[in-house]
Parts: structure tokens; sequence; C-alpha cells
């Protein structure tokens, strides 16, 4: 804790002369955990993204656990923990360490913030799928800018707000110019009433079936998870164009290893499914899937996720 609270301290006075804060006072010299964060306090975004536009939720302190030195920020949203689960599209839902509040990525703790913050200051992570070289380009009333790049994958611009310990902007901008995912803080508070939900999520299918005119049988198993528990169900997500010619059609069974169907969808010509998401239930075994298409515009993007889902109500 004492290191912890070291970090909170260096944050402080790095920020200090740009926030308008002046130095910490002897009630803020007696905090004893980073970032002075309670179960309850909330922070309100915009979240934008290609697949869905625009949605307001909360994220949520919903746990401090001691054992692992770990918060667990949850969302006010079941929907929007879903699509986290299944397009990994939120880094900073679920567990968020003590130290330095690094995020999880394929179970490994990245550093999205290095503290203290103090311009010039450069450090490597990796985060939807890219090796990130982060800088801290300004500091501001708004906090410190970061500016992160990487070979290929856009570049990610950030404000680590020093005034509520997190967030106010994040925006990830692709390659070629396009808001991939983006963030925006519209108020925070403490003492959140209501449910929240976070679910820890393994891929399982990530497919794209096109140019098919006639029929591919696939599979994926539902196993897996790092903790070694069975899921409490699957998350699937589907994009579908069919050909608008005449005739054309297509259809799509996920059935599992006792052959009871789990999803089934069929597509007449000109038809158009686009980011549909839902749940079939978790079976341990061997799942098999079966596309058919017909046109040579016809397309299916499915994509399968097991999920670990955890609710709280604060």
């Amino acid at each position: 804790m004492r290191a912890l609270l070291l970090l909170f301290l260096l944050l402080g006075s790095s920020l200090s002369g740009c926030l308008g804060g002046g130095e910490p006072t002897a009630e803020e010299l007696q905090v004893d955990e980073e970032p002075g964060w309670k179960v309850g306090d909330w922070f309100q975004y915009i979240f934008t993204t290609p697949q869905y536009g625009q949605d307001t939720a909360r994220l949520v302190i919903a746990e401090k656990d001691e054992s692992a030195d770990n918060w667990m920020l949850a969302i006010s949203s079941r929907a929007e923990a879903q699509r986290h689960a299944v397009l990994n599209h939120n880094p900073f839902l679920g567990r968020l360490t003590f130290s330095d509040l690094k995020v999880y990525e394929n179970g490994l703790a990245q550093t999205v913030f290095n503290f203290p913050m103090e311009i010039g200051n450069s450090w490597q992570f990796t985060l939807f799928g890219f090796d990130w070289t982060a800088e801290v380009a300004e500091l501001n009333s708004d906090g410190a800018l970061i500016e992160a790049t990487t070979g290929g994958g856009g570049t990610i611009d950030y404000v680590f707000d020093g005034k509520i310990g997190f967030l106010r902007s994040f925006e990830w901008t692709s390659g070629s110019g396009e808001s991939m995912f983006d963030m925006e803080l519209t108020d925070n508070g403490r003492g959140h009433d209501g449910q929240v939900w976070f679910v820890r999520a393994t891929d399982l299918k990530d497919a794209v079936y096109e140019n098919l005119d006639g029929e591919v049988s696939d599979s994926f198993l539902d196993e897996g998870h790092p903790s070694g528990t069975d899921f409490d169900h699957l998350v699937w997500y589907l994009d579908v164009i069919i050909d608008e010619s005449a005739g054309s059609s297509g259809s799509m069974t996920i059935k599992d290893h006792l052959e009871a169907t789990s999803l089934n969808r069929a597509w007449g010509a000109g038809s158009e499914e686009n980011h549909a998401i839902g749940t079939i239930p978790s079976l341990t075994g061997e799942y098999t899937l079966t596309v058919h298409l017909s046109g040579s515009d016809s397309m299916v993007h499915l994509r399968v996720a097991g999920g670990l889902e955890q609710s709280w109500t604060l």
C-alpha cells in the first residue's frame, strides 16, 4: 500500500500545476489506496464503435479483490458486457491491477498507464492485438495526453484525468483513419445503484464463409477457459450478406455434441444480418456447424466466445 500511495502522490505532484489542484492536502496524503477508488464509484461514457454506433453506459467499480491485487470494473449494460466478450472491443472492462491500473489482454497485464506522468516518458504495451509505443505528449487542464503508435495498427490518443484517477477520453484510430473504438467521459460519481455485469471470455471460433455456392461443415470445442471452469454460456456474433440475385440463399446451424440444435438461421436473397449477437447454452465438448450459401456475393462471418458471467448488485 505504501508503494501505491507513493505512486498516487507522484502522479498528483506531476499533474498538480497543470490540473489546478495544487499540492495534496493533509487529507489527500492519508489515502491508503491507488487511485482512491471505492466500490460503487462509476464513470459514465459514450462508447462509439463502427459496428454499433454510439451507446452510453457506466463503468463501475464492482469489486476490490485484495487476494489478486485487482479492481474489477463491470458495466451497467449486460448487452455491452456480452459484446465485449465476443468482440474484445473494450479493454477497460474486467480486471485492472492496483499498481499502475494495468489492463489485461490475453491474460497478461498491460501497462497502458505509466506513472508518474511526465512529458516525454515512453513505454510499450499490447492492446487490440498490436504492440504499441506510448508517450506522454502534453500535460494540460484536462490531464495527461498520451499518444501511442504501432506499425500498421494506427494510433491511440487518450487522456488520463488526475482528478478522477481514470480516463477522460480514449480513441483508437486505424491505419486507414477509421475510428475503431472511442470512449468519452460524460459524468462520474460514487455510490452506483443497480446491477452491473462482466463476462470473462475465451475466443472459440472466428471464421468467414464465402464463395461457397454449396455447403460446408466446421466445428469448435466448448472448452478452454484459463480458469479451468466450464463456461456459463457461449456468446455468438454474426455478420451476414446474401447475394441479391434470384435463387440466392443462406443458412447456418450449430449443434452440440448431443445433436441438439443450439442456433438455427436462414436467409433469403438480398438479406443482411449485421452485428447480431446472442447466447446459446454451453455443453462441454465439440459443437458442429453447417453453413450453406448460394450466390457469388453471399457471406457469413461467425464469431463464438465462451463466457463466465459475473454480476453485482450495488
